[in-house]
């Protein structure tokens, strides 16, 4: 009897201990599932709180853009605009860890489409598109689309859904361009024009052309011509013979280029022919078109443009927030700024990175930067 009390005894403890360690463990999670202890543990909860972490989730997203290989298909390449333009996107992409390969197509839309074709094929993680048009490079959009490959685009004014168009305000460099030239010519004379169609910021140049020679009936278009094969030599040849058939001094008030690399050509010619009265006016600017302006026995004495490596540090930033899954409108101006040899010394040399000091919304802009694109450069700077 004695033995069967302790045991009963033994038992009631053993018991009770039971009931209380359960009741311990419902109050430590506050879970009614039985799982309470996992979720208490202390190794299954670290990774929960981890992926929670935003700077954790930031630093994902961050590294995931990191080693991109970027394609840029160009049109054409030619000019110290188009150099300038491809060391701004080189730089901008090895800013964020990636590097670039550059398809050059020689002026040749076939080519293009072909080396478009190439990119997306060769699976590149982004592609960067300069210059061309719809017809000739809708096929191979729709082909990088259908792949996953995200694409931005400059000057091609492709209208694709999903596709961002970048291109500088052509329209507002055209008016700055031509009012001026407007102004210094007291409303009236005769001019040369230096423009070729088919390229989508020409067309849209070609527009403020238009409303000019409305708005002014006494400045008379002479002759116009272009060619985009070869554009400095061609238009200085062009307007050598113009020169010829135009002699007299005051028979030609101005020359408007509605590119930097038919100004250039251009002056050359007036200035081979002792013809100080004539004025050039163009659109885009170069270290080299810079130089030009700022030579007091050039005829070219002003050009309405955008910082060409900005362009490409801009057009990089589109692409990598594509890259990153960001919604982007469908299109994408940068602003333009005027620039003429009246703003810039005369004791020294200027080039474009240096401008910003005379000119005054020049050089570096911050357009289309994020919080975590400056995230993203500033870990890849700091390895």
């Amino acid at each position: 009897m004695v033995k069967q009390r302790k045991w009963g005894v033994w038992f009631a403890l053993a018991m009770v201990l039971v009931l209380a360690l359960t009741a311990c463990g419902n109050n430590n999670g506050g879970n009614n599932n039985g799982t309470a202890s996992e979720s208490a543990s202390p190794s299954a909860s670290a990774p929960a709180s981890e992926s929670a972490s935003p700077e954790a989730s930031g630093d994902s997203s961050i590294e995931a853009l990191k080693g991109k290989k970027i394609a840029l298909v160009m049109q054409f390449n030619t000019g110290t605009f188009s150099a300038q333009y491809i060391d701004g996107v080189k730089k901008q992409v090895e800013k964020f860890g990636g590097e670039v390969t550059v398809f050059a197509s020689e002026n040749d839309l076939s080519k293009m489409a072909s080396n478009l074709d190439a990119a997306v094929n060769q699976k590149f993680d982004g592609i960067l598109i300069d210059h061309g048009n719809n017809g000739a490079l809708a096929a191979g959009v729709e082909k990088a689309k259908a792949a996953g490959i995200p694409v931005v685009a400059f000057d091609a004014a492709l209208g694709i859904e999903g596709v961002t168009d970048l291109s500088q305000n052509d329209q507002k460099m055209a008016e700055q361009t031509l009012e001026q030239l407007a102004k210094d010519a007291g409303g009236k004379g005769n001019i040369v024009k230096v423009w070729v169609a088919g390229f989508a910021p020409m067309e849209r140049r070609q527009e403020s052309y238009a409303a000019f020679q409305a708005k002014y009936p006494d400045i008379k278009e002479i002759t116009s011509f272009g060619d985009a094969s070869n554009p400095q030599l061609d238009a200085q040849t062009k307007m050598e013979a113009i020169l010829k058939q135009y002699p007299e001094k005051g028979s030609i008030t101005a020359v408007w280029a509605a590119w930097d690399e038919f100004a250039k050509g251009a002056a050359n010619a007036i200035k081979q022919a002792g013809r100080d009265e004539i004025k050039v006016y163009g659109i885009d600017m170069s270290d080299e078109d810079l130089a030009m302006i700022q030579d007091p026995t050039s005829p070219w004495i002003a050009s309405a443009a955008v910082d060409p490596t900005t362009i490409g540090t801009v057009h990089v930033r589109y692409l990598y927030q594509a890259l990153h899954g960001d919604t982007i409108e469908p299109t994408v101006q940068i602003d333009s700024v005027y620039v003429s040899r009246d703003a810039l010394p005369t004791d020294k040399q200027v080039t474009t990175a240096d401008l910003s000091q005379y000119v005054e919304g020049w050089g570096e802009s911050d357009q289309g930067n994020t919080d975590y694109l400056k995230e993203l450069e500033a870990a890849v700077g700091a390895k």
